[in-house]
């Protein structure tokens, strides 16, 4: 800050109980499959969840979930999260549909990650599932500043490049004292169709390795399946299946995971987070 101020104190928001970043190191790891998953899993298993899609440079949660919809403006400029599939959702894409890229600057990210935590009607909820763009960049930080993270889920391939980028990830949310919930293996092996072998096509277990070389819990693995990838491009999450669905149960397991490592970490902070009786 260029005054020598420091910038506010992190809010939390009234009536959210648990805010879990879900990061990457890079691209391409599947990160917004597994954030997606991961929300209408904790939904089937009971719970209020809201999804925030601040992927601000590549914002598919819209075509995730099958709409193209626009939130409503309520009262004193205030949106209205869409409801679909049980949650609660804002997205970028849903402000600037189709196909134009946006092109944001700093102080523009900060305001809309500011924006769609303050300023969104998101009620009570149990988790708010936040999908940030891969890397270590602005909106990471802009959230860190802005709301008080339960805790950030890293995601990653086994292949080596992946890993690398996802220490980089550990590294970052340490350093802004952010809780990890842990990594998860994503891609992790391929179910072969006609022999029912698994096959390791990108190495498998590296990120249990890494995680463990962190000290980070090791959220579990969820495989390179066909199902899970056309199940995203087609607007039905495979969780939708239920749990019974061979191609949701490694996601339904994550998604218990999760929930176990983060109320572990609420206990272990001994405060809670301010709620709306």
């Amino acid at each position: 800050m260029h005054s020598g101020q420091q910038p506010p104190a992190p809010q939390p928001l009234p009536g959210v109980n648990s805010i879990i970043a879900v990061g990457s190191g890079k691209g391409g790891v599947g990160k917004t499959t597994l954030a997606v998953n991961l929300a209408i899993a904790m939904s089937k298993l009971g719970h209020k969840v809201g999804l925030l899609d601040a992927d601000v440079y590549g914002p598919n949660v819209p075509l995730m979930l099958g709409t193209s919809a626009q939130p409503k403006v309520v009262g004193d400029n205030r949106l209205e999260p869409l409801t679909i599939h049980g949650l609660k959702v804002i997205s970028v894409g849903f402000l600037n549909p189709g196909d134009k890229p946006l092109i944001w600057r700093g102080p523009m990210l900060h305001s809309i990650i500011r924006q769609f935590l303050g300023s969104v009607e998101w009620g009570l909820l149990d988790y708010l599932v936040i999908d940030l763009p891969p890397g270590t960049g602005d909106v990471a930080l802009s959230l860190i500043q802005t709301v008080p993270l339960t805790g950030a889920i890293v995601v990653s391939t086994p292949s080596d490049v992946s890993l690398q980028d996802a220490r980089k990830a550990i590294e970052m949310f340490r350093q802004m004292k952010v809780d990890l919930v842990g990594m998860v293996e994503n891609m992790s092996y391929f179910v072969c169709p006609h022999c029912h072998h698994e096959i390791d096509i990108f190495s498998r277990g590296g990120a249990e390795k890494t995680a463990s070389q962190f000290g980070v819990a090791f959220l579990g693995s969820v495989q390179l399946d066909p199902d899970i990838r056309k199940a995203g491009d087609t607007g039905k999450p495979t969780v939708l299946e239920g749990e019974d669905s061979p191609h949701a149960k490694s996601l339904f397991e994550f998604a218990r995971k999760v929930m176990t490592r983060t109320e572990e970490i609420r206990s272990s902070a001994g405060e809670g987070v301010i709620q709306i009786q």
